[in-house]
């Protein structure tokens, strides 16, 4: 994926002038080492921290090798000041980690106290209104630690990509989806800048490739890409104008931010004028880690790009959509196993979910707008969803959004999608999250998201958290296990 940055980590280690330096040097390079070992690729800062003037000596060998996420490793106590005077002036995420004791017949020389002194670090980090990552338990031995560095490489992905990111929308939202609606403010408070257009620029610039040599050449790789599911080859030279179009208004428009998202309004005029629905051109940038939000929706398509830097996979945006009837949950116990029907729920989109996450994707039309705009006739002008059961697999449900009052909360779920027909159209599936009702109630409208949910196919939990964190967002939800209650819900 092109549109995710490529993290160039560095560890330096810190040293307390009154603990032996040769013991943070070495331990630095024993956990290089190991980083070597595990495939995480990591250059060594030769220069040791003692002073300020260390601090700035490492600065500039971090530039010279285009360093841009660091871990700051104590080997031994480390001194506070230094360490954390890095780590404000470094323009990057940072990692702080602390070395084990590792020999019990070593605790005379070869002691470094530096559980001790990444206490003093963590509050003279707060004095600087830093926020590092620091892992659950941030002390380890060289394997240990670098298996913290593994963990601390898709934070990093996530903040740099927010970092230089430009969000794209064409159009307001829909009528009666004014859920998708919310302040920009903190977009901005986060680093990240936004161009908003309108459906008539939009229209102008797909109008603008027309007969451009590239259209030819990209419909014939939806042709390849589709196979026998390409129902309506009339249709993809549109759709590969349409491709075209956005591609060309990225290079044109990116300027100072080096990543782009869109989102963009698709219903209901854009059919009368453009002639299809945008899904499977959605779905084809969303392979491409270029997330597209159906229905203007900034804060869903910011959500996207978050667990695509996340896990370096295709994501989607899909509605929480349905529940799962009785009859469907009784016939399926085999598959459903130890989850309640109130586990499951069903998410579909019309059809902008990437090629690879679906099970014999087909191209389709949209019934839905069908219904809407063409009276439910045969299909012309709502022609071009991708639609097919999504893939069986671990899946994370998250959210990034600003509140009316701009305050941004988030909220994450690990779960499943289950190996069962979901019986219906679009980009569907039926998706499992252990105690899903009272995650609905207690987070979901309790705390005003709205209905759609951005989709990682993985389990991505553990380092979206770790990222919320570091962006400062303190409302951060999860499914509570049963027993342990929310603040709104009813003990009785």
């Amino acid at each position: 994926m092109k549109n995710i940055p490529k993290i160039n980590l560095g560890i330096v280690a810190v040293s307390r002038d009154c603990f032996p330096v040769e013991l943070s040097k070495k331990r630095r390079v024993e956990v290089a080492k190991e980083c070597k070992t595990k495939n995480i690729p990591i250059f060594e800062i030769e220069t040791v921290v003692e002073s300020e003037k260390d601090s700035l000596k490492a600065l500039e060998e971090i530039q010279k090798k285009n360093i841009n996420a660091l871990v700051i490793f104590l080997g031994n106590f480390g001194p506070e000041g230094p360490t954390t005077i890095l780590a404000q002036k470094f323009d990057g995420p940072v990692m702080f980690a602390a070395a084990a004791e590792e020999k019990g017949s070593d605790l005379f020389k070869g002691r470094g106290d530096a559980f001790c002194g990444l206490l003093n670090t963590s509050y003279n980090s707060e004095l600087r209104n830093l926020r590092p990552y620091i892992p659950e338990y941030p002390v380890g031995i060289a394997t240990e630690i670098a298996d913290k560095i593994g963990d601390f490489l898709p934070v990093a992905r996530i903040l740099c990509g927010l970092k230089k990111l430009k969000i794209f929308s064409f159009g307001p939202r829909p009528q009666d989806f004014l859920a998708c609606n919310a302040p920009i403010k903190p977009l901005y408070d986060l680093g990240i800048e936004i161009m908003e257009n309108s459906e008539l620029d939009l229209y102008d610039i797909f109008l603008s490739v027309k007969g451009d040599p590239g259209i030819k050449a990209v419909a014939e790789d939806m042709a390849k890409e589709l196979g026998r599911g390409n129902k309506y080859p009339d249709l993809l030279e549109k759709l590969a104008q349409y491709e075209v179009a956005l591609t060309r208004f990225i290079e044109n428009n990116l300027g100072a931010s080096e990543f782009a998202v869109f989102a963009n309004k698709c219903w209901p005029a854009f059919e009368n004028y453009f002639g299809f629905v945008p899904c499977y051109v959605n779905s084809r940038f969303a392979s491409r880690g270029v997330p597209i939000s159906c229905e203007v929706d900034i804060y869903g398509a910011l959500s996207e790009y978050v667990i695509t830097c996340a896990t370096e996979l295709p994501a989607t945006l899909l509605d929480l959509n349905n529940t799962v009837p009785s009859d469907m949950y009784k016939e399926n116990k085999d598959k459903v196993g130890s989850y309640k029907a109130d586990d499951l729920f069903m998410g579909f989109h019309c059809g902008n979910t990437a090629f690879s996450c679906l099970v014999d994707a087909e191209m389709k039309y949209q019934l839905i707008m069908n219904r809407l705009l063409e009276s439910g006739k045969k299909p012309d002008i709502t022609r071009g969803t991708l639609e097919g059961r999504i893939r069986p697999g671990d899946i994370s449900l998250f959210r990034l959004q600003s509140t009316a009052e701009t305050v941004l909360r988030s909220y994450i779920a690990e779960g499943e999608v289950l190996d069962i027909n979901p019986r219906s159209f679009g980009s569907i599936g039926v998706f499992a999250v252990k105690d899903m009702a009272r995650f609905y109630r207690h987070v979901l409208l309790e705390k005003r998201y709205p209905h759609h949910s951005a989709v990682a196919f993985k389990h991505a939990g553990k380092t979206l958290f770790a990222a919320m964190k570091m962006l400062g967002v303190e409302d951060v939800s999860f499914n509570q296990p049963k027993g342990k209650l929310y603040r709104s819900e009813n003990p009785f």
